[in-house]
């Protein structure tokens, strides 16, 4: 059982997530031979869900003697949650596409459909369904094949009742209110390194002038100011716009003034929170010394005055891009970054303007007016149209894989209660592969578990939103490989937190251990029969 599960986990990972290995040339720098390998011993590693559930409910149908549709759910859903994974994937999204399946997450987790999923695969699989009209003919066949039948189909009737009833109540709320919020995805490059001859300042300097440019058509053809500007992350590779790096070592190779001023124009010209991505670096501990220097992922609020608030460091690193799990390994991919985890759960909050009566026009400073100015000159100048300004809500801020991992996410119930769910993410280390619709697929059922809106904003696709019932919002998706804005009104529901984010996977352990107290007891006394 052990080879088995193995073998088909290797098999599965080859098939399903074959971007690891592409992911393993492109992000870890490694040869072709040694990134296939890569992707083997992944299938191995976080496969080993596989062999999990086949010894246990192997295991169980053996010394307990018969099989059972519910032991099959219960060993599928708890191989689900013991199994490690670096991108995590569940057995219940198999089911999570259907959109009242989906909504009894807000309850039982995405684990309570992983245990539908393999009651109801088992229930066919032990079923021949060829035989049908022998089972109607003979009573007793008939009567067996109602037996067994009974406990699947009230448990699939039992969650389209769950479902359907969410989904209705969700599907009538009204919002507390709209925001306009406005995605860029910049498609930048992953590596300022030009094929076309160009050098790193041509590149990244082209970089900004385009993304200057796409958010000035976005709001021309809106015809109106967002509310919201949220930028993917890596939208701008490599630097970082806290003007506090420069008084590290090093700090002034990663700041740079000019990213720092685009944004600061940017919130000001258009009176708008801006939220994007940068590195940060800090000393470990109260040091200069470079082997205490610390580099971290970092998401950032820029008010509508242009005023830098807060940030949040990404926890949940990337192997192979962000970390490895070896020293040594960072010799055979120099490529890769050494980033610290951030500590901190706070929810970000965003801004909006109280405008003035008579608001004052001036010319905006657009990305080539910031040559040789710093953020200073550009909030000075914008000075005349600061505004009053409200504090509007919180927000839960994740960076990439984050979004995917619901026990994760669930930790920033004790901050506060979110207005909506913010994913910057990278997936240009993936190219054309089908990892940017896996990961938007398993990030959609965190707008279900918290009934928030989720905006995912991708550097190269697919960036897009997500209602707060699971729905990808139609026509605003942005396709990959493309440089694209998208603009959607996002609704803001007022409610408070769910089950799941509550208690989190509490029925899925509850089912776990009552059944491992039934036929443990169970097999305690086949045991003292057989004795």
């Amino acid at each position: 059982m052990v080879g088995y599960g193995f073998l088909f986990g290797v098999f599965f990972y080859a098939i399903a997530f074959h971007w690891i290995h592409h992911m393993a040339m492109v992000f870890g720098n490694f040869p072709w031979l040694v990134s296939f390998i890569i992707l083997l011993l992944a299938g191995v590693l976080f496969g080993a869900k596989f062999p999990i559930f086949l010894v246990s409910y192997s295991f169980l149908s053996r010394r307990v003697g018969k099989h059972s549709v519910w032991v099959a759910g219960v060993c599928g859903m708890a191989a689900d949650m013991i199994g490690y994974q670096l991108f995590p994937w569940y057995w219940g999204n198999l089911a999570a596409g259907n959109i009242i399946l989906a909504q009894t997450v807000e309850i039982a987790g995405v684990y309570g459909l992983s245990f539908l999923v393999f009651v109801i695969s088992y229930t066919i699989f032990e079923t021949n369904l060829l035989h049908l009209p022998e089972i109607l003919r003979s009573k007793e066949k008939r009567s067996h094949f109602i037996k067994f039948w009974t406990l699947p189909f009230a448990l699939l009737l039992l969650f389209v009742v769950v479902g359907s009833t969410l989904y209705l109540k969700w599907k009538n709320v009204t919002p507390s209110k709209t925001l306009e919020v406005l995605v860029v995805q910049p498609d930048a490059p992953m590596s300022i390194r030009d094929e076309r001859g160009r050098s790193p300042r041509e590149v990244i300097e082209d970089l900004m002038g385009r993304m200057d440019k796409m958010v000035e058509n976005a709001v021309q053809k809106a015809g109106k100011n967002p509310d919201l500007i949220v930028l993917p992350e890596a939208g701008i590779p490599y630097f970082s716009a806290n003007r506090e790096l420069l008084k590290i070592r090093m700090g002034d190779r990663i700041y740079w003034p000019r990213f720092d001023s685009l944004m600061v124009s940017f919130a000001n010209r258009y009176k708008a929170t801006v939220f994007f991505n940068e590195i940060d670096a800090a000393y470990k501990i109260k040091s200069s010394g470079k082997e205490y220097l610390r580099y971290f992922n970092n998401n950032v609020i820029y008010d509508p005055n242009g005023v830098r608030r807060q940030a949040y460091q990404k926890q949940y690193l990337v192997m192979f891009g962000e970390t490895m799990p070896f020293e040594f390994m960072y010799d055979l991919s120099p490529q890769t970054g050494r980033f610290d985890p951030g500590e901190s759960f706070d929810l970000l909050h965003y801004y909006s303007d109280i405008p003035k009566e008579s608001p004052q026009t001036i010319l905006p400073v657009t990305w080539e007016k910031t040559e040789g100015i710093d953020a200073d000159f550009v909030r000075n100048y914008y000075s005349p149209t600061h505004t009053e300004l409200k504090d509007e809500g919180t927000f839960l801020p994740l960076i990439c894989y984050e979004v995917i991992v619901p026990e994760f996410v669930r930790k920033f119930k004790d901050s506060g209660n979110p207005q909506f769910i913010a994913n910057l993410t990278n997936d240009k280390w993936y190219g054309t592969t089908t990892e940017s619709d896996q990961h938007f697929e398993l990030g959609r059922l965190r707008a279900i578990e918290w009934r928030r809106w989720l905006v995912r904003s991708t550097n190269s696709g697919i960036s897009g939103y997500v209602d707060h019932l699971g729905n990808f919002i139609e026509g605003k998706s942005t396709s990959l490989m493309k440089a694209e804005t998208s603009w959607q009104q996002i609704q803001v529901i007022d409610s408070p937190p769910g089950f799941y984010v509550l208690y989190g996977n509490l029925i899925p352990w509850i089912m776990i251990i009552l059944t491992a107290v039934y036929y443990g007891n169970l097999l305690l006394r086949n045991n003292k029969s057989a004795a």
